[in-house]
């Protein structure tokens, strides 16, 4: 579909809920494949940008029918709506997003608390049955760049000073054996950006956008977080480990991360509008492993 302005959101959905006419509407998100509306900061409509972002919407909500009453934590209650065009609803998780300088700024306690909450979300998610999910729609989630791609891509746009690393880290990412847990079902965007925490109580009511759920390498499901903070996906790992028995792989997943990172930036290179972003995420990334060292 071609965009809308704000006006043409709320003729959309008041033509399916009139009883909002006198609510208030603004642009809540321009994302990748949806436009987002809240209104009255109570209700979020999601409206697909394409054609491909339309059918994702729609196993979106298929799925979380399947995972929303297997876990501990709220997710999206979503509906949708046929239109034309297609656009889903549902109620809006109370609290805000978790960036890198609110969870330093958080107590020990508040972030053991996170931890836990995030591990058992995994652990819930990652022990729902395979066959009922991919009857529901879900595939396998979208792959990174190759390695041969990040080199060619990627490297030329890093500082000097951090190239000799991200070589090395390609390799090691290269050579990585098969993930010895298989493939599991997975959120597989447990950033931040799609965290509903609440500062006043230190803690997360809930979690959003299932769009690039899907089945991939189960330790690939903790590289996330270390976009919040690595002490996080520590903290994880540690609690899943208890939860679920398995032994989680660091050195691995660190790896994945820093991949994971340059990946981006090749998959953006191009793009003038992301390139720096994902420039600074890789020096971020790099700095930080050199602290860690």
């Amino acid at each position: 579909m071609t965009e809308l302005d704000a006006s043409e959101f709320r003729s959309l959905i008041i033509s399916v809920f009139p009883q909002l006419t006198a609510s208030v509407f603004k642009l809540a998100a321009k994302g990748w494949d949806s436009m987002a509306v809240d209104v009255d900061d109570t209700l979020i409509f999601k409206f697909p940008r394409h054609l491909g972002a339309e059918r994702a919407l729609v196993r979106e909500a298929a799925l979380l029918d399947i995972i929303r009453p297997a876990l501990s934590i709220a997710v999206p209650d979503m509906r949708i709506h046929d239109g034309p065009p297609i656009f889903s609803s549902h109620a809006k998780l109370e609290g805000e997003h978790l960036i890198a300088e609110d969870y330093d700024a958080l107590g020990e306690g508040d972030r053991q608390r996170l931890a836990d909450d995030l591990a058992r979300f995994y652990a819930e998610l990652h022990a729902l049955d395979a066959d009922r999910l991919r009857a529901a729609g879900a595939t396998a989630i979208q792959p990174w760049q190759s390695p041969d791609v990040v080199r060619k891509k990627a490297l030329p746009l890093l500082p000097a000073d951090i190239q000799r690393f991200a070589e090395v880290v390609i390799s090691d990412f290269e050579f990585l054996p098969p993930d010895p847990y298989g493939k599991v079902y997975g959120f597989f965007d447990g950033h931040g950006w799609n965290m509903a925490f609440d500062f006043r109580q230190g803690r997360l009511n809930g979690l959003y956008d299932f769009a690039d759920s899907g089945f991939g390498p189960l330790h690939q499901e903790f590289v996330y977080s270390n976009f919040i903070s690595p002490d996080l996906t520590a903290r994880i790992i540690s609690a899943y480990e208890v939860l679920t028995g398995r032994r989680l792989d660091r050195r691995r997943i660190a790896i994945m991360t820093g991949f994971h990172r340059l990946s981006e930036l090749a998959e953006f290179a191009d793009d003038p509008g992301n390139v720096e972003q994902m420039i600074r995420s890789a020096a971020s990334w790099a700095a930080a492993s050199a602290r860690a060292a």
